[in-house]
C-alpha cells in the first residue's frame, strides 16, 4: 500500500506523447498545495517523460512510479 493518499486520478491511457505530460500539467495545476496525482498511462514512454517533466517543474514532485503489463501508474505531489 501507499503511503501518501491520493487526491486525484487521471485516465490518459491510449493517449501517447506529449498528451499524459500535457493532460498531468493541466490537472495538477487545478490542485492545491500537498495534493496527490495518480496518473494510469499505456504510453511507456510517459515513464521517462513524467519523469523528466516532474524534474524540471518547480512546485511539483514524482513521488513513485511503477510499470505494469500494460498500464504505467505515475504519483505526482504538488508541492507548491
Amino acid at each position: 500500500m501507499t503511503e501518501y493518499e491520493i487526491t486525484e486520478t487521471l485516465d490518459v491511457t491510449g493517449q501517447n506523447c506529449p498528451m499524459p505530460v500535457v493532460k498531468t500539467k493541466q490537472s495538477i495545476d487545478k490542485l492545491g498545495a500537498g495534493a496527490v496525482l495518480e496518473v494510469l498511462a499505456t504510453d511507456p514512454g510517459s515513464m521517462s517523460d513524467i519523469a523528466g517533466w516532474a524534474e524540471t517543474t518547480d512546485g511539483v514532485e514524482l513521488i513513485d512510479q511503477n510499470e505494469g503489463e500494460a498500464v504505467f501508474t505515475h504519483y505526482v505531489r504538488k508541492t507548491a
